[in-house]
């Protein structure tokens, strides 16, 4: 008996034995070079249908918390446009209807209905426009016969900086430009173009200025608050003086502010300082490079500044590239690893970079699978509500770092949600274009 127990614990043994040998991993028993990774965000190939999906979370909580419907600011009760009056206020939502970052949505609705072939997006855009320009007559008149009150739309009839016009401007013209717009769609554009030509502060050779923080101020973000407006009003118009407006300004702002050893910008510039701390603030560089997207989409082929602003988006696409965290994000300072990682300016990247293959100014084979692993990173904070986790909110220009590192994130910075709405259609039109493949475990752009 004692014999017979023997044996079953010598078998018992050389099975775990056998069972400890077979799992051992080495190079000689495991390719390990295909073994499975922890990768934080997603490392895969996504498809259209996966994208739209992320796509459809943020139509739905925006659809349902930026209502377009004018009320009665103490009852709540409806209010019709041939009702307005001093107490006529737009019915709360999360967001302003009329901020430069909801001009960025409605962008970016459009392009996703567009890419993902459903109406729901641009029905989106065009009934808030549409709202807005048929109310803009009407508070007009309120407006003149009670000039010392400021009605909920003073921003759009009376712009007073580039915030007020530009990315709103620009995405009026392409909603104009869709067809089935409000015939009051023209004049809302042409009153955001006349601020932006004639009454914005410029610099002596016209670069586009603020006198905050200090007298003469360029901020970065101002390429793209002027830059997609005057493009788009030169593709509707044909009248080359935009576009020769829109390249100076480019032009610029690169000569001043484009750090050719570290591929990126500063955010601001002051015209009497002769030393600039320079920050590279990730959000304002998303808003340069998207500027020359914007314009490179519409510009004359033989218009005599294409080239130069072709290289400059090249040359800063090229920089942030390098700047890309291992988590596919990027930096609020872009070259500042200890600072937070930033999901706006990812978006931005993404979607420049995507359209930027499919138009053929970038090598996709260079900047495909940078351009996957940002949507994917970025998708991972669209959470199951359809907000936008991990957006810096608004910010200002500093010559501190500090300022930068602790800015806030909220779900409620409006910043977020057109630059992955422009990210996630771009990439639908990427897939669609482009055939991308896995090879020795790595994403790859196989056409």
């Amino acid at each position: 008996m004692k014999t017979r127990k023997a044996g079953l614990l010598l078998c018992c043994g050389l099975l775990i034995s056998h069972i400890s040998f077979s799992q051992k991993v080495n190079d000689v028993v495991t390719p390990l070079h295909a073994m499975k990774v922890n990768y934080p965000v997603p490392y895969d190939i996504t498809n259209p249908a996966q994208v739209k999906q992320t796509l459809d979370r943020i139509l739905a909580y925006l659809e349902k918390n930026t209502p377009a419907q004018l009320v009665n600011r103490k009852t709540g009760a409806p209010v019709a446009l041939n009702a307005i009056d001093t107490g006529t206020v737009f019915k709360p939502g999360d967001f302003r209807l009329t901020s430069y970052e909801w001009g960025v949505t409605y962008a970016g609705m459009l392009l996703a209905g567009q890419a993902a072939g459903d109406a729901r997006y641009i029905n989106y855009t065009q009934t808030r426009l549409n709202f807005l320009a048929d109310a803009a007559p009407m508070f007009k008149k309120l407006d003149a016969k009670t000039p010392e009150r400021r009605s909920p739309l003073h921003p759009v009839l009376y712009p007073g900086a580039l915030d007020d016009a530009g990315a709103l401007c620009a995405a009026t013209i392409k909603t104009i430009r869709l067809g089935n717009s409000s015939p009051n769609l023209r004049p809302m554009a042409d009153n955001f173009i006349n601020f932006i030509s004639t009454k914005q502060q410029r610099l002596a050779d016209g670069t586009l200025a603020r006198n905050r923080p200090q007298k003469n101020t360029l901020w970065l973000d101002d390429m793209f608050m002027s830059v997609p407006a005057l493009a788009q009003m030169g593709k509707l118009t044909g009248d080359n003086k935009y576009y020769d407006d829109a390249v100076k300004q480019v032009l610029q702002f690169s000569a001043r502010m484009f750090n050719r050893e570290k591929g990126v910008y500063m955010h601001g510039w002051v015209e009497e300082m002769d030393v600039h701390p320079q920050f590279h603030w990730g959000r304002a560089n998303g808003w340069a490079l998207m500027a020359m997207t914007e314009l490179l989409d519409v510009l004359p082929e033989q218009h005599p500044g294409r080239k130069a602003v072709l290289q400059q988006y090249q040359a800063l696409a090229k920089g942030l590239a390098a700047y890309q965290s291992s988590q596919g994000f990027w930096h609020q300072l872009l070259d500042r690893n200890d600072s937070y990682l930033e999901t706006s300016a990812t978006a931005i990247y993404a979607y420049c970079f995507a359209r930027g293959i499919n138009q053929g100014w970038l090598n996709g084979k260079a900047f495909g699978p940078a351009t996957l692993l940002a949507w994917n990173a970025v998708a991972t904070k669209v959470n199951s509500q359809g907000q936008v986790e991990g957006t810096c909110v608004g910010t200002g220009m500093a010559f501190d770092p500090a300022f930068y590192y602790y800015r806030p994130v909220n779900v409620y910075a409006a910043h977020g949600y057109g630059p992955v709405l422009l990210a996630g259609a771009e990439v639908i039109n990427l897939l669609k274009k482009h055939v991308f493949e896995v090879n020795d475990s790595a994403v790859m752009m196989k056409n």
